[in-house]
């Protein structure tokens, strides 16, 4: 068989999307992260959107007041919606609060809702514009607001790399699964192909699911969440294999790769890879009845280190309902385990890292982009509005409406 290969392969050198290289741009050593003026925050050297001057001085203060008046004057045609991982300063504005996708079902049932606007990162924004009525429209607040381990699957590089597997393997022989964190198009290329849409609380029934239907399955864009899931539904290692987009065949041979039954896409969450064994060793030296809770984009090592590992809304739900006095460490974004340690103070909850790293795009939605959407719909005009053609849309819809079947 001579394979016509569509990887770039050599011909094109590796790269990091902009918004893995800008991810420790927020990085401190306090444990709070209070927002200051925009003014003072775009000196930190990432992209920012720009926007009207006057919005950049205003203080905290200000901020609220403008913020109150304009949600009154639009009342319920606006539903602000807000992801478990934003700063404290935006989240008290939500009508919503969740995870990316209970976040876009709760849009989506707003009928009244004219105006949707998200309070998180690009890929979220169009799950909801995928799920939101036509009438309804999306908007991010900050559109660099995006996601490093959805920029690390673009559209190019996955095509490539299905051709290439369906070249090899035959059609219908790898089920594609994509994590919810991934692009429209990504969702729809599973969507055109047989393929699902997981979120990290039912990735393994997806599993089940896509391995009903073929012999292997093709993982994106996190390949943190893959492995660790596929190793709890006793997959093995040497079943799985990594793809790099960067070199032919994934980095691969014909033989390695029709051995394998799991393919990993090369990607990660830049907030998640931070934690190690190393730090749960020493919160664990630190405190010897600390339970040690993790999400599952954690490598591999870092799961197996802790004492129980769990999505967004299963780490929030453990340590809400664990006894008055205990201890938790936990592996995952610190805005939220700052909320966690907020709502719990009868409990000792602190964020593994030491070193305070928030998600640098969740970051950027800062309060005054709030304020500067909104009193743009006061003056009848719709900023940064999320688009998703129909064809992506109805296929995007698809994958996710199977993911439904096994949630």
């Amino acid at each position: 068989m001579t394979l016509n290969l569509k990887s770039p392969g050599a011909g094109r050198k590796p790269f990091l999307p902009i918004t893995e290289i800008e991810h420790a741009a927020f990085c401190k050593s306090e444990d709070e992260l209070p927002a200051k003026p925009l003014l003072d925050e775009i000196k930190v050297n990432v992209r920012w959107q720009k926007i009207p001057l006057k919005y950049l001085r205003l203080d905290a203060e200000e901020l609220d007041q403008r913020i109150h008046d304009a949600r009154q004057k639009l009342g319920t045609k606006v539903v602000v919606l807000g992801h478990h991982y934003q700063r404290e300063e935006v989240i008290k504005y939500a009508d919503f609060q969740g995870d990316s996708y209970l976040l876009s079902q709760q849009a989506a049932s707003q009928a009244e809702a004219e105006y949707i606007i998200f309070c998180g990162v690009h890929f979220m924004a169009e799950t909801a514009r995928i799920l939101c009525a036509p009438h309804q429209r999306v908007i991010l607040p900050n559109i660099t607001a995006g996601c490093s381990m959805a920029d690390m699957a673009p559209t190019g590089d996955v095509l490539d790399a299905w051709d290439d597997l369906e070249d090899l393997l035959g059609p219908n022989s790898v089920v594609p699964i994509t994590y919810m964190n991934s692009t429209a198009e990504i969702k729809a290329l599973c969507g055109r192909n047989g393929g699902i849409v997981c979120t990290s609380s039912n990735a393994a029934g997806t599993f089940e699911w896509a391995f009903q239907r073929g012999s292997r399955v093709l993982f994106l864009p996190d390949q943190h969440l893959g492995r660790n899931t596929a190793l709890n539904m006793g997959i093995d290692l040497d079943e799985m294999i990594v793809w790099n987009p960067f070199k032919p065949l994934g980095g691969h041979t014909p033989e390695r790769l029709r051995e394998s039954k799991v393919i990993l896409w090369q990607g990660h969450c830049s907030v998640h890879t931070r934690f190690t064994p190393r730090q749960i060793e020493t919160a664990r030296q630190r405190y010897p009845d600390i339970k040690v809770i993790v999400h599952p984009e954690c490598t591999m090592e870092t799961v197996q280190a802790a004492d129980m590992n769990g999505s967004t809304e299963v780490i929030r739900k453990t340590i809400n309902e664990a006894p008055a006095g205990s201890q938790w460490a936990v592996g995952t974004e610190v805005s939220l385990v700052n909320r966690l340690a907020k709502n719990n103070p009868d409990k000792v909850i602190f964020c593994l890292d030491p070193i305070v790293c928030p998600c640098s795009t969740m970051y950027r939605i800062h309060p005054a982009y709030l304020s500067w959407v909104l009193d743009s719909l006061l003056d009848r005009e719709i900023v940064n509005e999320i688009r998703v053609d129909d064809e992506t849309r109805r296929h995007a819809h698809t994958a996710l409406e199977r993911m439904l079947e096994v949630s």
